[in-house]
């Protein structure tokens, strides 16, 4: 029978962590899946449960001197409700995207990150972002880079005695702005075949002084596409950016043929999504794709 954990302090739930094997949830939106694809292969047995929603503390959006703190528990409704720059506008993008209202009420960022799926909406904007993950531990606390976080297809860094207990974002210029793009088989509730974020910093002249590209589901992990950013620094931030991409941007990916899409049209549709996301990024607002 599996057992069902719901601690009241952060160090319960720790020592919880570090005695057993256990499933953590705070939204839970993936706990019935998760099980239903283990008895479709055979593994009839479930891990407990650790349930992190009575704990205080790791909820809430906070801004701080130098970075916004997003704690584990908050969901994509909180973050739609919240007031951010719009640097954040490509997360608030793809948390209206990230399946139906039920589960953008439930869901939460911290456990999309979490999942460590390469088809994970948030995962690529975060990557954008420089978000770093604060995780807690019985030696303490430590941050890691997001990028570093996910290390492999559905595997993080995280220890088994650990639990990520929210995500840092850096402050930027207020001008500084983010944008998404997702390719699906259809409009809304669906899994992304391609994923685009980006984030562009501007100086005062207006042009690029800073840009992070990441394609998502493409990889076993998110990739930042390191030769198309260097091409646009210093340019101005104009619908001339998009021309700048090139097919060999997309070389370090690794897409898969699947169901949902072969390799070549995932790299095909990258490279559109990328283009179209700069000129995204460049208009200053998203818009709605045909």
């Amino acid at each position: 029978m599996t057992a069902y954990f719901c601690p009241a302090t952060l160090d319960e739930a720790l020592a919880i962590r570090a005695a057993r094997e256990v499933e953590i949830i705070a939204g839970g939106t993936d706990v019935y899946p998760n099980r239903t694809t283990r008895a479709a292969w055979g593994q009839m047995t479930c891990r407990d449960l650790l349930d992190l929603t009575a704990i205080p503390g790791l909820g809430g959006i906070e801004e701080r001197d130098d970075h916004w703190r997003i704690g584990c528990l908050v969901t994509w409704t909180e973050l739609l409700k919240a007031r951010l720059p719009p640097l954040f506008n490509g997360l608030k993008t793809a948390a209206r995207e990230i399946g139906g209202v039920q589960i953008q009420n439930r869901g939460t960022l911290v456990g999309n990150l979490c999942t460590a799926s390469p088809a994970g909406d948030g995962i690529p904007n975060l990557v954008a972002l420089q978000a770093a993950v604060e995780i807690a531990g019985p030696p303490g606390r430590r941050l890691v880079p997001v990028e570093a976080f996910i290390d492999g297809y559905r595997h993080t860094v995280c220890r088994p005695d650990e639990i990520v207990v929210a995500l840092r974002l850096p402050k930027r210029g207020a001008l500084d702005r983010g944008a998404f793009r997702k390719l699906g088989a259809r409009r809304y509730l669906v899994i992304s075949i391609v994923m685009a974020a980006g984030v562009i910093e501007t100086d005062a002249t207006g042009r690029i002084g800073d840009v992070r590209l990441c394609i998502g589901a493409c990889s076993a992990v998110a990739q930042r596409l390191a030769p198309l950013e260097e091409r646009l620094l210093g340019k101005p931030l104009d619908a001339s950016l998009a021309d700048l991409v090139q097919p060999g941007d997309f070389a370090t990916l690794a897409p898969l043929d699947d169901m949902r899409a072969s390799a070549a049209y995932r790299l095909a549709a990258a490279e559109a999504l990328t283009r179209d996301l700069l000129a995204d990024l460049a208009a200053g607002e998203r818009r709605r794709a045909a």
